[in-house]
């Protein structure tokens, strides 16, 4: 049975003839050039060359786009672009053989229109080959390809028209004949930048081969036309082999498959400098005219450019202005919910709070019970989708007379005047929105609130207010705080300095943490590792605690493990993983030197960071059993001398500049029991 030849078969086929086409093309430039520049071979070969390969080259590059098989979308393209470069081919074939010997050939002939039909078809499949690679035309890419165009065209029309203007003679079709070439290449190099533009200024091979192609026979065209103004032209330079060169090229292209592109959009410098040099090109033509006058063409072209450059400029500063905007909107939106994030409750507080007759609000933080569970459970993707539900449950539940928040985590927030019903009323909705139950769960809240502007006038006030009471009502810790308690209780029996200890890192800790704006999860995480840091010692020989001498390095190595065995002993308490893993760092270093991991710098996590400051400071200051206790100065002079080696630089200048003199004013009350309040 005869096998039916498909479309691949003929598309295969129809490239391989292109090919060979396009080398035997580029064999017979080759040969053209060879030959002009060195004249070899005699009259015969001249002869050859300039009558008969010269016009093949155009033949051949025809051919070769008119054979290349493309899609449906290019395809027209390159037969178009095809047809205008025979007609060319045609027109030059007609002077070879027909005008060429003439004494006095006629001007126009029908080698002018072969020429210049070149132009038309190749326009039109220039442009389709743009439309069909070059997908989503921006407003901007549109105005780029104008500003390009414009620029380029009354570039080159104030550079040629104008000589050629002056120089021709004859009657009105042998002028509108010389101006229509200059016109026609104005036209092909604004076609050329323009499309350039309209890519977004990305060259690939193809548009690189297409627009040097085009680029190389405009150019030989004008410097044709302004040579033979000034009656400079001779046959037999390098200007000759321009129009087969350019044609090469343009076949060359015709054979690189180009895939459809979106536009690049310009960045940074580059988004203004192309607008700013294609202005300051028109500008110069524009000053320039009031020196030497330059033709009305050229003139118009650059006015429209320097319009469509203000356009440009007015339209990237809309855009800009937008984008700023939208930016704006997603800094103070919390993407999961969509509720306003932290910082557009401190935005709204602050603003609040500044108003000389504001009113009275409220303001709710809610904690979730159980959430932790439920994202060990099902996975963190149905957390998010949890929280998500939970969060437009709690902004439904304010009926639009109050704002939503969420803080990150598991925490929420409501800002309600106190006029819309009071504290029970938005306690009640918010409680109700965010729970949630089913057969393996349940996720409940815990709140805390603050009456503003009575119990603060600040928006970081405000927020503690209302996270100590959420504690108050919840725990320190949430649903395992008996746990924390016997431990704590453990170590104040085994040793009552380290119980005196614990309380003093623990209220250091706690004030630094307040002072660097940790609230909800973050600070009660600070407090619970502080107070648990030393937990690990209990399982240290007293002899070992006690010494009143240096450690040994085995003595030393038993207490390099004290923060490891903490992290055993916390971790089998339900509820308390995260403080198992702090206290697990506290004795690392910001220089990588620490144990027991060798952890350095931001990956030491913050919470751990703050207490081996706030650790460190206590244990200067106190009395041990191997040495005195020194002054808070020598304290503060051994913590900036750790800085940056053994401590988080930016954590120790806010500790000494700011906690402790805070602390120090004060100082009129103890220090908090060790308790769990």
């Amino acid at each position: 049975m005869r096998q039916r030849i498909g479309p691949d078969f003929h598309a295969a086929s129809s490239t391989r003839r292109a090919l060979v086409i396009l080398a035997s093309t580029a064999a017979m430039f080759g040969a053209v050039a060879l030959q002009m520049q060195t004249a070899f071979g005699g009259t015969s070969v001249e002869h050859l060359c300039t009558n008969w390969l010269y016009d093949g080259v155009g033949a051949g590059a025809a051919a070769t786009c008119l054979l290349r098989d493309r899609d449906s979308g290019d395809r027209l393209a390159w037969r178009l672009i095809g047809a205008g470069i025979l007609c060319w081919t045609v027109g030059d074939g007609y002077y070879t053989f027909a005008l060429q010997d003439l004494s006095s050939p006629p001007f126009p002939s029908f080698a002018d229109l072969g020429y210049l039909a070149f132009y038309l078809p190749t326009f039109i499949g220039f442009g389709l080959l743009v439309r069909s690679r070059v997908v989503e035309f921006t407003r901007s890419v549109w105005l780029d390809g104008l500003i390009a165009a414009f620029t380029v065209c009354a570039l080159a029309t104030s550079l040629v028209w104008g000589v050629v203007w002056r120089s021709s003679e004859g009657g009105l079709g042998a002028v509108a004949t010389n101006l229509a070439y200059p016109s026609g290449d104005a036209l092909l190099l604004a076609l050329l930048f323009g499309a350039v533009a309209l890519s977004g200024w990305r060259l690939t091979r193809g548009w690189s081969l297409l627009g040097a192609g085009l680029a190389l026979f405009a150019v030989a065209d004008s410097v044709y036309l302004v040579e033979v103004a000034h009656g400079a032209y001779r046959y037999g330079t390098w200007l000759d082999l321009g129009w087969p060169g350019g044609f090469v090229l343009i076949a060359a292209a015709s054979c690189i498959s180009v895939k459809q592109t979106r536009p690049r959009q310009l960045e940074g410098r580059a988004l203004i400098a192309i607008p700013v040099v294609m202005a300051s090109v028109c500008l110069t033509i524009e000053v320039w005219d009031h020196f030497q006058r330059i033709n009305t063409v050229a003139l118009v072209a650059a006015s429209l450019g320097l319009v469509a450059v203000l356009g440009r400029l007015a339209l990237t500063f809309t855009e800009h202005l937008v984008l700023l905007e939208a930016t704006r909107e997603e800094s103070l939106v919390d993407a999961l919910t969509g509720l306003g994030n932290r910082r557009a409750l401190f935005r709204e507080l602050d603003t609040f709070l500044s108003q000389p007759n504001g009113g009275e609000a409220l303001l709710l933080l809610f904690d979730l019970d159980g959430f932790k569970g439920y994202n060990d459970t099902f996975g963190h993707g149905a957390g998010d989708s949890l929280l998500h539900r939970l969060g437009g449950r709690l902004r439904d539940s304010l009926g639009g007379r109050g704002q939503a928040f969420r803080l990150g985590g598991d925490e929420f927030c409501v800002l309600v005047e106190s006029s819309v019903g009071g504290l029970e009323w938005v306690r009640a909705a918010a409680h109700a929105s965010l729970r949630e139950s089913g057969e393996a769960f349940r996720v409940t809240c815990s709140s805390g609130h603050a009456e503003l502007p009575r119990e603060a006038d600040n928006s970081r006030d405000a927020l503690q207010i209302a996270d100590r009471r959420m504690y108050t009502a919840k725990g320190l810790i949430g649903t395992d705080n008996g746990s924390r308690d016997v431990l704590l209780q453990a170590l104040v029996e085994r040793d009552g300095y380290l119980g005196d200890h614990t309380n003093g890192v623990t209220h250091y800790s706690a004030a630094l943490a307040q002072e660097l704006g940790l609230v909800g999860s973050q600070a009660k995480l600070v407090r619970a590792a502080a107070e648990l840091h030393d937990v690990g010692k209990l399982a240290l020989p007293e002899t070992v605690l006690a010494k009143p001498g240096q450690l040994d390095e085995g003595e030393w190595e038993l207490v390099r493990r004290h923060t490891l065995i903490g992290e055993r002993i916390i971790a089998a308490a339900a509820g308390l993983e995260d403080v198992a893993r702090t206290v697990r760092s506290t004795h690392e270093r910001w220089d990588g030197g620490g144990y027991p991991d060798g952890i350095a710098a931001e990956e030491i996590p913050l919470a751990a960071r703050l207490i081996s400051i706030c650790d460190a400071y206590d244990a200067i200051t106190s009395n041990r059993a191997y040495r005195q206790a020194r002054t808070a100065e020598e304290a503060i002079d051994e913590l900036r001398a750790s800085a940056g080696t053994q401590f988080d630089p930016k954590l120790v200048e806010i500790f000494i500049e700011s906690v402790l003199p805070r602390m120090n004013r004060q100082a009129a009350g103890s220090l908090p029991a060790l308790t769990a309040s």
